[in-house]
């Protein structure tokens, strides 16, 4: 068989919710059959209105062409890319006229695209809707027929876009396609993994670092976690979720880490996790940044970036987030005067090394 999953390239990271249909994809590879990895360098331009409750800003031909160059040394990851084959939907959707176009619009109803559930919302709440948010789907379902596949795969909140590529190659009378759609990953805070909502777990995340974020997934989320992301088997999932919570997630982070990272590095990452936040330890590998005698300590959270903002800096004084050497750093203007280690809320450490 012939399937393709489309991606676009809103962003430079891949996380751990586009793994899920990567990681069937992979299933069919090592099935033999064909697989297809769509790059949306043109559809990414209009802006996929799913699960949208208002219109995506647009992007540059420049922007997107800077994400998807590291597309594919993420991709790799999960992918055989000897056995992949990837294509840019630019090369034919630039081609089509404005003729060509009202063809494909031809092929669907208004009451069609209403009736998405994010459009529906957006008419109750009184926001616009951006007629070019229509042409999206027709977009990628043109896709489908360019490909000619007999199947394509996607994450559930795109069914709609994927009929939509199902609609056109019958009208084209091309092959039939089915549609197999996977699970949608909740990020870390239980919202849909998101960079705008600031809880990703991303496949090119340190081993620490993506060890302590999925040590922070909500209980609730462990089982979806292990089936879509890990390769343990169902029956063994469900004996370790019937113990103790803390060490299921233990397992969980260390599984997910040791695919992306190899063993050594999963061990060395639960064993670090272990040391800083159960026996009161400091990380092995962290960042050291040279500070200038007498700035202020919330100079430095800004500048290094360890806060958003200096009112964010403020509230983690002001709240007891900030030690140095273990040692509470309570005023607001106290000024660097040694070296030591900065501990910075819950998770971040820096080794300050005053000039």
């Amino acid at each position: 068989m012939r399937l393709y999953f489309g991606i676009d390239p809103t962003g430079n990271k891949l996380h751990l919710g586009h793994s899920v249909p990567l990681r069937k994809m992979r299933a069919f590879q090592d099935a033999g059959h064909e697989v297809i990895m769509v790059i949306g360098s043109f559809t990414a331009m209009i802006g996929d209105p799913t699960g949208r409750d208002e219109m995506r800003v647009s992007l540059t031909k420049k922007d997107i062409e800077q994400n998807y160059e590291t597309y594919m040394d993420q991709a790799k990851l999960i992918l055989d890319t000897k056995k992949l084959t990837v294509k840019y939907n630019h090369e034919w959707l630039e081609k089509l006229g404005f003729k060509d176009i009202i063809d494909l619009a031809s092929k669907f109803t208004v009451q069609q695209m209403i009736e998405r559930d994010m459009f529906e919302k957006r008419i109750d709440e009184g926001k616009p809707i951006g007629l070019h948010e229509f042409f999206y789907p027709l977009m990628v379902g043109y896709d489908s027929v360019v490909l000619d596949v007999d199947g394509e795969l996607g994450g559930n909140d795109q069914y709609f876009n994927m009929l939509a590529g199902r609609t056109l190659q019958t009208a084209f009378k091309k092959r039939d396609k089915f549609v197999l759609t996977t699970k949608i990953l909740e990020g870390t805070d239980g919202r849909k993994m998101s960079k705008t909502y600031d809880n990703c777990v991303f496949l090119t995340d340190s081993p620490n670092e993506m060890f302590g974020k999925l040590m922070r997934v909500h209980d609730n989320l462990m089982e979806t976690y292990f089936e879509c992301c890990t390769d343990v088997a169902a029956g063994e999932v469900q004996k370790i979720l019937s113990g103790n919570p803390k060490e299921a997630k233990m397992r969980l982070a260390k599984e997910i880490v040791s695919l992306y990272h190899g063993g050594v590095q999963g061990s060395a990452a639960e064993a670090n996790f272990n040391a800083v936040f159960s026996d009161g330890g400091v990380p092995d590998d962290i960042a050291e940044v040279r500070a200038k005698k007498g700035m202020t300590y919330l100079d430095l959270l800004v500048s290094e970036k360890l806060v958003t903002s200096k009112s964010e800096g403020r509230r983690l004084i002001e709240q007891g987030g900030l030690k140095l050497d273990d040692v509470k750093i309570d005023d607001q203007n106290a000024t660097v005067a040694t070296s030591g280690v900065l501990k910075v809320g819950k998770r971040k450490f820096v080794k300050i090394i005053v000039r």
